[in-house]
């Protein structure tokens, strides 16, 4: 087994009582595994003493072998320690008290002998090995929870090679993940293995995997950032990292600078990076947590204001009225709300790809203290972890923390005492997706059944009527994640399936651009290269249809071929429509039909999408839109669904129905806005809350009149009966 696995093996012996004693003394096999086994090798010599603790007894399978004791003494794992002791007793007759009083224990000291690891250049990668490596991080995603009981965590980094890697890190435990705060950051990774994606290497971690992170700023302290105290750093590691921070700095390998700045100098509908200070949190639903930060500026906009309860905010609930003038209040949305509950008031936070988003006062919930003229910045961190979103915890050594607190300090606050009518102030207005009043919710019935209303016990066995009218209380509904409802259905085939998820897209186009051939481009098109700043995968194709380009419409299309998605979503901000192709035996085609055909939300159906290159024809149009060119690519355009499984309950049974035809009568919105736009997603979840409680009783649910529709799926070999909600929608009723 090599030894960057390691796992080390040792013979130790008891200690000779006297010097006289002739009768050998027995010796046993000691298999030390991890991190253990990697710092006890740097500091062991033969003739040390060593005293071992938290090992198990096993079977040794090489006893006939190398004659030595039947048993092995196997350590690993947190319980399992090892001390070594440089040197023997010197009185013999206290052996066991002189060793204890000399002993150093093996995780606890840098000090012994020379580290012996070896790294390796990044352009000297080999399919299939295990190294260790050093470089800057030239992109990164916070890590994020998988399926599975891991979290992930994924990053880019590039060395003196100029070679470009992508790393992905699956741990159990969030600290054993690189602990980066910004491009430009450097890693040092023990034991990761090489594989190959698409001929290119990439980088996982195996057994024993360390990570040591450190600022890539010149001049600062190399300090490494890590939980664990049993890593060696010495002269060669301090210089390596130095050579990276300067070599970096004067040949710039990284993207455009960090997107970091003050909410002084915040602009609207921008998308930046926020290092702040948090005062106080309060759950706003289930899906959404407001904080209220401040990072010692004042932005010039006037900010959005949110009412909360103060008996359910955690940290200061009011503030003085100058300090107010200088707090923010943050949304953040879906898994990032699990990362908040982690939290605590007091904290330094750097938030990655926050959102500045005017005119919510078009929004319902104003109150009379911000004016329907003025138009609030409300921040907003959205689920997912595109472009690295997240929350990092900043430790309060870090430079970007110094900072602010000069920033702070320089911010002299006046001490008042805050009058009643201001602590009112201080939460004024609700968030964008709460209603200025309570609001109660119920359901109505919109058809013209006439069918006597029954129990659901009778509903089940019923066999002979399609259409039941029902009174019910909703016991429970899946999903609960709201994005996780949302599927693509195909008015042709009736197909339904699964929103492919950002990593899923992310691997598409990189494998589209790194499987590049060489093609002839239409004889329509003009082609073109595409300059993109940065850390830009290479030089990407463009080709503008000859059509447009006399018609003065040249940026109503392009055809994009050698971007990542990340490239081609900030691209969608200046061109109207992009269809993203790859090359395919010497011409151009369309992506995957896994991604979307164009880059104004839309995907394809794979069982009837006949998809080929064409140059759509804008004859009479002033504009093209995405049934144009769907037709004009042989595409069949796949429909956004609601897609929910609840059960029903009354006083005489349970009933489990689905809600997705009439999903969009049923909460008053279209599947596409719950998509794309955050009001009408918090409508669904705000209306799901109402009619289902998370702690709330039976008693506090609402009584529902529902239209239920008995069917039997086609192709069920054992004819079971569904039922799905129809012709029913939720009303809202102010609360008295």
């Amino acid at each position: 087994m090599s030894k960057d696995e390691f796992v080390m093996k040792a013979v130790i012996q008891e200690e000779e009582e006297s010097t006289q004693s002739v009768r050998p003394q027995p010796s046993i096999n000691l298999v030390i595994l991890g991190a253990l086994a990697e710092n006890f090798n740097l500091r062991v010599n033969l003739g040390d003493v060593v005293l071992a603790s938290g090992f198990t007894v096993g079977k040794s399978p090489t006893a006939n072998k190398d004659k030595l004791h039947a048993c092995n003494l196997l350590l690993s794992g947190d319980d399992a320690s090892i001390y070594v002791s440089k040197q023997k007793p010197a009185e013999p007759k206290s052996p066991l008290a002189r060793k204890r009083s000399s002993l150093i224990p093996a995780e606890g000291s840098r000090a012994a002998k020379g580290p012996k690891y070896s790294y390796v250049h990044l352009d000297q990668l080999k399919d299939k090995s295990v190294v260790n490596v050093y470089g800057v991080v030239t992109f990164f995603k916070q890590p994020f929870k998988t399926r599975g009981t891991d979290y992930c965590s994924t990053l880019k980094i590039t060395d003196q090679s100029n070679q470009k890697v992508g790393c992905t890190i699956f741990c159990g435990n969030l600290e054993d993940h690189p602990k980066i705060f910004e491009i430009g950051d450097i890693v040092r990774m023990h034991r990761v293995k090489v594989g190959l994606y698409n001929n290119s290497p990439t980088l996982v971690n195996t057994s024993g995997f360390s990570v040591l992170t450190f600022s890539g700023t010149v001049g600062a302290a190399v300090e490494p950032r890590t939980r664990s105290k049993t890593f060696h750093f010495g002269k060669d590691d301090r210089r390596a990292v130095e050579e990276l921070r300067s070599w970096a700095a004067s040949h710039s390998p990284l993207p455009p600078s960090s997107t970091a700045v003050t909410l002084a100098a915040v602009q609207p509908n921008t998308y930046f990076d926020l290092t702040c200070q948090l005062l106080a949190k309060a759950p706003i639903e289930s899906s959404c947590t407001l904080l209220r930060v401040w990072d010692g500026t004042r932005c010039p906009q006037t900010l959005l204001k949110v009412i909360v309860e103060p008996n359910v905010t955690e940290g200061p609930h009011s503030f003085s009225k100058k300090k107010e003038g200088v707090i923010a209040n943050v949304l953040v949305y879906d898994n990032h709300v699990e990362t908040s509950r982690q939290l605590q008031p007091g904290a330094f936070l750097r938030i990655y790809n926050l959102r500045a988003i005017p005119g919510s006062s078009k929004l319902p919930g104003l109150t009379n203290s911000q004016p329907v003229e003025v138009d609030p910045l409300a921040f907003h961190l959205h689920g997912g972890t595109s472009y690295g979103r997240g929350i990092r915890i900043l430790p309060e050594d870090s430079p970007d923390v110094q900072e602010l607190k000069r920033l702070m300090e320089a911010f002299s606050e006046e001490e008042e005492e805050p009058s009643d009518s201001e602590l009112l102030e201080v939460f004024s207005t609700p968030p964008e997706y709460l209603d200025g009043d309570a609001v109660d919710h119920q359901t109505e019935r919109t058809c013209t059944h006439q069918v006597q209303q029954e129990p659901l016990s009778q509903v089940k066995q019923n066999d002979q009527s399609q259409v039941h009218h029902v009174r019910v209380q909703l016991s429970s509904y899946q999903p609960h994640r709201l994005f996780q409802a949302l599927k693509l259905f195909c008015s042709r085939c009736s197909s339904i399936r699964d929103i492919p998820d950002d990593e899923e897209l992310a691997l598409i186009f990189s494998e589209a651009s790194k499987r590049s051939e060489a093609y002839s481009p239409p004889e329509w098109a003009l082609s073109g290269e595409l300059s993109l700043p940065g850390d830009a995968s290479g030089s990407p194709s463009v080709h503008l249809s000859t059509e447009l380009m006399n018609e003065g419409q040249q940026d109503q299309l392009i055809f994009l071929k050698g971007c990542s998605l990340e490239e081609t979503c900030h691209l969608a901000a200046t061109y109207k429509n992009i269809v993203p192709v790859r090359s395919s035996d010497g011409q151009l085609a369309p992506l995957d039909l896994s991604a979307p055909f164009l880059f104004r939300g839309r995907r394809r159906c794979k069982r009837c999408s006949k998809a080929a290159l064409a140059e759509p024809s804008v004859e009479g149009k002033v504009s093209l839109d995405e049934k144009i060119i769907a037709e004009a690519l042989g595409v069949q355009l796949l429909q956004p669904m609601l897609l929910m499984k609840l059960m029903l309950q009354d006083d005489s049974d349970t009933l489990d129905v689905f809600l997705w035809k009439h999903a969009e009568l049923f909460f008053g919105v279209a599947a596409g806005d719950v998509w794309t736009n955050q009001e009408a997603q918090s409508s669904v979840q705000q209306a799901m809350d109402a009619l289902c409680p998370a702690e709330g009783s039976r008693g506090r649910r609402p009584w529902l009149d529902l239209c239920l529709l008995a069917y039997r799926p086609e192709g069920d070999e054992e004819n079971r009966t569904c039922y799905q909600i129809c012709n029913t929608a939720v009303i809202k009723h102010p609360s008295e």
